[in-house]
C-alpha cells in the first residue's frame, strides 16, 4: 500500500490541537493557586472546559488524515508543549533531563510518523 503524504496544513492542525490541549495544563496551574471555589478558581476551572470542548472539536478535525497510530503517538509531544509553557508563563527552569525526555518523545513521533507500511 502506497503511503499517503500529509499536507503542512494538517500537521499544523494537528500541533496546534495539541498546544490547545497543553492550555489545560496550564488553567489547571492557575486554579491550584486560587482558593477552591473562589472566582478566580471557577474561571480557570471553566477556562479549561471552554478549552477542553474547543479541542475536542478540533482533535476530531485534524486526525481525519492521519492514521490512528500516526494521530495519538503526535498526541504525546503534549509533554513538549507544557514543558515549553511552563518555562514561558510559569518561569520554571528546564533541565537536561527534560531535554533528553523530550527529544525522546520527539524522536519516538518521527519513527512512528516514518514507519513503512
Amino acid at each position: 500500500m502506497k503511503k499517503k503524504l500529509i499536507s503542512f496544513k494538517n500537521l499544523l492542525l494537528l500541533h496546534f490541537s495539541i498546544l490547545l490541549y497543553s492550555g489545560v495544563t496550564v488553567m489547571s496551574k492557575f486554579a491550584a493557586g486560587e482558593d477552591f471555589l473562589s472566582l478566580k478558581y471557577v474561571l480557570y476551572f471553566g477556562l479549561m472546559v471552554l478549552i477542553l470542548g474547543v479541542y475536542a472539536i478540533l482533535w476530531q478535525q485534524a486526525i481525519k488524515p492521519f492514521e490512528p497510530s500516526v494521530a495519538y503517538s503526535n498526541k504525546s509531544v503534549t509533554t513538549v508543549w507544557v514543558l515549553l509553557l511552563s518555562a514561558v508563563i510559569f518561569k520554571e527552569g528546564i533541565t537536561v533531563t527534560n531535554v533528553i525526555g523530550a527529544l525522546m518523545i520527539v524522536a519516538g513521533v518521527v519513527l512512528v510518523s516514518l514507519k513503512d507500511d
